[in-house]
């Protein structure tokens, strides 16, 4: 079975794709606020909420892929600690592991809240925590194949990330690593492991938030409830304007979209360069060279 751990991979990542590392971020604020329920569980509402409550910056998921300079690769990095530690099983994260990627923001939610969920808890223990969630499980399952799902077969992207090297690692740590590694998808194929385990995932990964924080630490929240028990929660006046409810399912392919614009609109800027600049020496092609 072809998995994310082989050799082949790590080629890829160590020589073919890979890029120089940005600069680590440093923790300016301290963290407040863990948002760790499943994506597609009202995750944009909830940052456009904490930001307009003043908590800027909340992370995103779409920060994972769209944030500039972008530290996909470090993400993949920490998706390899979570899931190919050593040996002995001694695999422990601290504040030192993610303040390099998220250390100018002050919340958390979506993808990075999720995946890592156990270990921001650990890692930030004077955060608060919400458990964001859907009260119909089935309709945040529907949500859930509709969307994430796409990712895996969404063949221009897949194309790019095979000609691009940003485009790679937004690929890489999404499809191949941390969509595989939440929804228990040991072939590699989020389709059939969210189809086939995302209910029970889903429940256990509650159980397992409810198991790990204080009761007054922690708030179960849907963006049903709006504005009321997230502020009282938080300290925090109640905004006088309606909560926001964005990113609903129809708009995920949009997004989707602007994505494959950016990296195409990259690619052939990058051609153009390589046409302005010609090399020296004859030109040899490699997968590297169109990176």
């Amino acid at each position: 079975m072809l998995t994310v751990n082989n050799w082949f991979v790590r080629f890829l990542e160590d020589y073919v794709y890979a890029t120089r590392e940005p600069p680590p971020r440093k923790r300016a604020k301290p963290m407040e606020v863990l948002c760790v329920g499943m994506p597609r569980s009202g995750t944009e509402s909830l940052q456009h909420a904490l930001l307009t409550l003043g908590y800027d910056h909340t992370f995103h998921g779409w920060d994972i892929i769209y944030e500039q300079p972008n530290y996909c690769q470090q993400w993949v990095k920490l998706c390899r600690k979570k899931w190919f530690g050593p040996l002995d099983g001694n695999t422990t994260f601290t504040a030192e592991d993610f303040d390099p990627l998220i250390g100018h923001s002050v919340a958390v939610t979506d993808a990075a809240g999720s995946v890592f969920a156990a270990e921001l808890i650990g890692a930030y223990p004077e955060a608060k925590v919400i458990l964001n969630h859907r009260k119909d499980l089935d309709a945040w399952h529907r949500s859930a194949t509709t969307t994430l799902m796409r990712s895996s077969g969404h063949w221009p992207l897949f194309i790019l990330s095979c000609l691009n090297r940003e485009c790679f690692w937004a690929w890489h740590v999404l499809v191949r690593f941390m969509w595989p590694g939440l929804f228990r998808a040991l072939d590699g194929n989020i389709e059939t492991g969210m189809a086939r385990n995302g209910k029970w995932v889903y429940r256990e990964h509650c159980n397992m938030i409810r198991g790990l924080v204080d009761m007054e630490r922690l708030l179960e929240w849907s963006v049903e409830d709006g504005w009321e028990p997230l502020c009282e929660f938080l300290g925090k006046p109640v905004p006088n304007e309606p909560f926001p409810h964005v990113n609903a399912a129809a708009g995920w392919a949009g997004l989707e979209m602007r994505l494959v614009k950016k990296y195409i609109e990259r690619l052939g800027k990058e051609l153009d360069e390589s046409i302005a600049s010609p090399p020296s020496e004859p030109f040899t092609c490699s997968v590297n060279s169109l990176g």
